[in-house]
């Protein structure tokens, strides 16, 4: 009577409940009637399903987002970005509005010299300092009339941070305005006072590089300026003024004593 009672269930169904009705006859438990069956071998196929979900293998958490780092500025924006320096505050330079070629860069050395000189290229206005390796750091630069008065070989006696600016006497009896600015030696010492203090708006700007030949001061100098502008071309006074930003990174890369050309022509003639 099981046998013929079970064959209206599907075969996994007959085949789980025969199991449970042999169970429950040799329990001693009355036979279950067919809803009984059927929840029964619902409960079980649910169980099954569920077993297989719960030991399957999980899928990882997906990593959490990490935002884009910030662009970087381009490199000319760091090398002339504004900059705290000796108490003064120097501000940014608008690059794109300088020629290119002007810019500080390293170049294959045209110069031929030993690694470790400073040339000045007076015709193209440019400042080269060699390194190992043929090549060179260069500089735009500007040029004042004094700037051509000189060339030659020397060396770089000695160096300054934000110097005091001694106008010459010729240039105050032109502008009698710089009077106070005029160099007055103290008696009996090499000292000198006066000249204007240093600070944003000294024609010397940050730095100052003093050129001397065979022990004498040639009056040359390498030096600063606020007006950046002017890099690239010639101008009326001044000896070789340099972007205050490239004459800081100039100072911290040439000792004193370091050997110093200027020359004059086309391809160093």
């Amino acid at each position: 009577m099981v046998a013929a009672a079970l064959q209206a269930y599907p075969p996994l169904v007959r085949s789980f409940c025969r199991g449970n009705i042999v169970s429950s006859i040799e329990r001693g438990f009355a036979l279950p009637n067919r809803r009984r069956f059927l929840m029964g071998a619902s409960a079980g196929l649910a169980a099954t399903a569920l077993a297989g979900c719960t030991t399957g293998r999980q899928q990882p958490a997906p990593p959490p987002r990490i935002p884009a780092p910030a662009p970087r500025p381009m490199p000319f924006q760091e090398m002339y970005g504004a900059m705290s320096d000796g108490g003064f505050e120097l501000p940014a330079i608008p690059v794109e509005r300088i020629e290119p070629h002007f810019i500080r860069q390293m170049v294959d050395d045209p110069t031929g010299e030993a690694p470790g000189t400073v040339v000045v290229d007076t015709a193209n206005h440019f400042l080269y300092f060699v390194q190992p390796f043929g090549r060179a750091m260069r500089y735009g630069v500007g040029l004042g009339r004094a700037g051509f008065d000189w060339s030659g070989r020397g060396v770089i006696e000695w160096k300054q941070e934000w110097p005091r600016w001694f106008p010459p006497d010729e240039m105050i009896d032109r502008q009698p305005e710089l009077e106070d600015y005029r160099a007055i030696q103290v008696p009996g010492t090499n000292r000198w006072e006066g000249g204007m203090q240093p600070g944003l708006g000294n024609p010397l700007g940050a730095r100052a590089l003093y050129i001397y030949q065979d022990g004498k001061d040639t009056l040359y100098r390498i030096h600063g300026s606020p007006e950046w502008w002017s890099i690239g071309t010639s101008v009326s006074s001044g000896c070789v003024r340099m972007i205050n930003q490239d004459v800081i990174d100039l100072y911290d890369r040439v000792p004193e004593q370091s050997p110093i050309v200027v020359r004059g022509g086309p391809g160093f003639a």
